[in-house]
């Protein structure tokens, strides 16, 4: 048997891996209990008993971080010459149509998020093979498609994130980093488990949001006391 290394002793100390934990004291301890030496993202988990095969228990939304994510966004809007102005002032890295068509055309996905005007859809849509397993696809569900490009660019430079289920039930996705006070992240993480809350599927049966975890990039993951926060009980 491979014996401890200090930070592991140190972590085996600090929390019980089969404790549920409070959402606030789980925000704590992932900070406690993170030894990188970069500033680790802290990720949030929640495993849902919905089947992601069934159009109406497809779970996709979009929440504002109240802290943002912690690191620089990169966006690109796709958009007519009179928006690309808009777009400019209200933070975007890169702005333009036809020239960007063709860099992502040639491979070039150097951004987090795409926001674009609905009159463009029809070229962007083309990219779709490109875009599409990279999460990059603009949509209007996520406020990706619109004509208030300023606004969108805005909303995504300031925190925005989409999630969305993946194949096996989960919900995984990046909520601040270990620098944030455990504040911060329990504010960001309650965020986002409130919006995946309200997407219910009326026509679920059983349990909905069956656990949550959270954990930084390379930490354990800590198990939230998942009952307790939706029932307000914190």
């Amino acid at each position: 048997m491979s014996k401890l290394t200090k930070n592991q002793k140190a972590v085996a100390e600090k929390f019980d891996s089969h404790k549920l934990y409070p959402l606030a004291e789980a925000c704590a301890v992932v900070k406690d209990i993170t030894y990188t030496k970069f500033d680790a993202t802290v990720e949030l988990s929640a495993n849902l008993g919905v089947d992601p095969r069934k159009a109406n228990q497809m779970i996709r939304g979009v929440v504002t971080l109240p802290h943002g994510t912690g690191k620089p966004v990169r966006v690109l809007a796709l958009c007519t010459p009179d928006k690309v102005s808009e777009a400019v002032e209200a933070g975007a890295d890169f702005a333009g149509l036809d020239e960007y068509i063709e860099k992502i055309k040639g491979g070039w996905t150097d951004v987090d998020v795409i926001v674009c005007t609905p009159s463009v859809m029809a070229k962007v849509g083309a990219l779709g093979k490109i875009l599409g397993p990279r999460g990059l696809m603009p949509n209007p569900k996520t406020g990706t498609v619109t004509m208030e490009i300023g606004a969108a660019v805005k909303a995504s430079k300031g925190g925005k994130i989409d999630f969305k289920v993946d194949k096996t039930g989960i919900v995984h996705t990046g909520i601040g980093k270990v620098s944030f006070t455990a504040e911060q992240i329990y504010e960001n993480a309650a965020a986002v488990l409130n919006e995946i809350a309200k997407l219910k599927p009326q026509a679920l049966k059983g349990t909905y949001m069956k656990s949550a975890a959270i954990c930084s990039t390379m930490s354990d993951g800590i198990k939230v006391d998942l009952k307790a926060f939706l029932a307000g009980a914190e």
